[in-house]
């Protein structure tokens, strides 16, 4: 020690107290992602869900082009149409595209590998107080009405459950024309237009 220069002490000082406030700052960090989920780091995908999901994605997109298809010949509606256009509109529609898709079985879409992958998401989403209090709203949902039924609709009499943003933005990404939904511990796919269940996935929730 008799040999270090004072700036070589100040150097080491300076670097010790970095390196302490950093480690401090990492707990920190940590401590905050445990109280709130929302702010833990993302998941780190491996090589099969991120295939799992582009092949989602990919028959999303398939989906959203064929009810686009169908939907250039439907009849058209004006801004002054009446309640009974519009719900001509909506059947007109939900007939075409059960049509377009005659023979549609669930799974089509949440094929093992992706449900796997939800099934996990839901399962490290759905922890701690906060999460349980949101299962507990979720099968108190009214669902009079519903039928699990691939290419059939959603009854618009049953009452919405809607996912928090934080769960949606871990769970693979849907276009605006899709949406999913939560029937008890079911996960639905549902067209927003039509309001065809695109498929659904059963016992979900842990």
């Amino acid at each position: 020690m008799k040999n270090w220069s004072h700036a070589s002490l100040k150097y080491v000082a300076v670097f010790a107290s970095g390196a302490f406030l950093l480690a401090w700052g990492c707990q920190d960090i940590v401590a905050q992602s445990k109280q709130n989920p929302a702010l833990a780091p993302p998941a780190v995908l491996s090589a099969a869900d991120k295939a799992a999901i582009e092949n989602f994605d990919k028959q999303i997109k398939s989906y959203v082009q064929l009810r686009n298809k169908v939907r250039e010949n439907a009849p058209k509606l004006s801004k002054d149409s009446t309640p009974e256009q519009i719900h001509a509109y909506r059947m007109a529609l939900e007939e075409s595209v059960r049509n377009a898709r005659t023979g549609a079985k669930r799974g089509e879409f949440f094929r093992p590998e992706i449900a796997e992958y939800i099934r996990r998401t839901l399962k490290t989403e759905f922890q701690g107080k906060d999460r349980r209090e949101l299962r507990d709203t979720i099968f108190e949902t009214e669902l009079q009405g519903v039928v699990l039924r691939v290419n059939y609709p959603y009854a618009q009499s049953a009452e919405l459950s809607e996912m928090p943003a934080t769960l949606l933005a871990k769970l693979p990404q849907l276009p605006k024309d899709l949406r999913y939904r939560f029937v008890g511990r079911n996960m639905l796919l549902v067209d927003r237009e039509s309001n065809l269940i695109i498929d659904y996935m059963p016992e979900a929730l842990p």
